[in-house]
């Protein structure tokens, strides 16, 4: 029996994780606990995922809330550390790059309890962004990367990291997707009356967006601008940012934060995606809707290159308008980066092989 614990704590690793979890049942052979930090810890953020995705109660929540990166960061390392002195498992499972990831890897490191790492190899290459200190950090502490894509391995092979450690085994993102695309909205989403291709889904939560008022300004009334229907569920970070500017926004349709299932129908029926979000990015390109990403840079430079996404920094409203409104009707070039869907798969067999490298410590 192979003993796993899963650390999770934000709302796209619960998605991720759901997809992991259900390959683990179907395996057999394993014994998954999860620790929920409790970096998201609201309903919509947390509880709601675990529900509609069916993902296992975590045998652990540590509720640590909100607060600066080094004092969240903080709180969770010294509870992770304390539930690993107790459970001692094969393998500590950590996902994408927030805060939690990089906790999670940094106590089982300290306590030489192996790390694997899923959407490892991502690159920004924005050193402003915590996220790829997150990202980079953990993937220099694991003993297994799960590379999502080719891009991917070739970045950590750049950094030293490379040989058996690293693993391409596609995207669990997609794997998730696959399930969610015959999934029916809830009443609350279906009352929202929505024509399929006519409107922009937007999402904005990252730190530099909400952090900057002038390009907090810009991405909403640029959105404002395009005259479309635009449906942004609005995540609390945001919410607040925007009450602290006073910024009203009376032409776009904000809505609370919805579930995976929701979000995937919203994204699946919208005629452009505008965010900042890494995630949404792929869902958007998994459902073959174009994207317009509003940062200067992108971990997924895929789907640039394959002209599915556009970057438009967020410098001005009219500059967001223009490329929201351009992207109606954009396609992009066939491919399949992101594997065939069988990701979570990869990840248990090779976790279940025991295929360990202490790549060189």
């Amino acid at each position: 029996m192979v003993r796993v614990l899963t650390v999770v704590g934000a709302r796209p690793q619960f998605i991720k994780a759901a997809a992991v979890s259900r390959a683990f049942s179907a395996s057999g052979g394993v014994e998954e606990k999860i620790l929920h930090t409790g970096q998201h810890y609201d309903d919509a953020m947390s509880d709601q995922f675990f529900r509609e995705l069916q993902i296992p109660a975590p045998a652990y929540n540590l509720e640590v809330g909100s607060a600066s990166h080094g004092a969240q960061t903080g709180r969770m390392l010294e509870g992770i550390e304390s539930v690993l002195l107790g459970e001692r498992p094969d393998w500590v499972l950590v996902y994408g790059d927030t805060n939690s990831t990089t906790a999670g890897a940094l106590a089982a490191a300290k306590l030489h309890v192996p790390v694997a790492h899923v959407e490892a190899g991502l690159r920004s290459f924005n050193r402003r962004m915590p996220e790829e200190f997150n990202r980079i950090v953990t993937d220099h502490l694991s003993d297994i990367c799960f590379a999502p894509t080719a891009v991917a391995v070739g970045n950590l092979a750049r950094e030293g990291i490379s040989g058996a450690s690293v693993i391409e085994v596609g995207d669990v993102m997609y794997d998730a997707a696959l399930a969610a695309r015959d999934a029916e909205p809830s009443a609350r989403v279906q009352g929202l009356d929505l024509e399929s291709g006519t409107y922009v889904l937007a999402t904005v939560h990252r730190a530099e967006s909400t952090d900057d008022p002038d390009s907090l300004r810009a991405i909403f009334e640029g959105l404002a601008g395009t005259g479309r229907r635009v449906v942004l569920p609005l995540h609390p970070r945001t919410k607040k940012a925007i009450a602290d500017l006073s910024l009203t926004t009376p032409s776009l349709e904000i809505i609370e934060p919805v579930g995976y299932l929701d979000m995937a129908h919203l994204t699946r029926n919208a005629g452009v995606v505008a965010t900042d979000s890494g995630g949404l990015q792929k869902e958007a390109y998994f459902h073959g809707v174009p994207c317009v990403t509003l940062r200067t840079e992108t971990e997924w430079v895929e789907l640039v290159d394959m002209g599915w996404n556009i970057l438009q920094p967020p410098s001005s409203s009219a500059e967001v308008s223009r490329a929201v409104l351009a992207s109606f009707g954009r396609r992009g070039r066939p491919g399949s980066p992101y594997g065939d869907g069988k990701a979570a798969e990869k990840i248990v067999e090779a976790l279940k092989a025991g295929r360990l490298v202490m790549a060189g410590r």
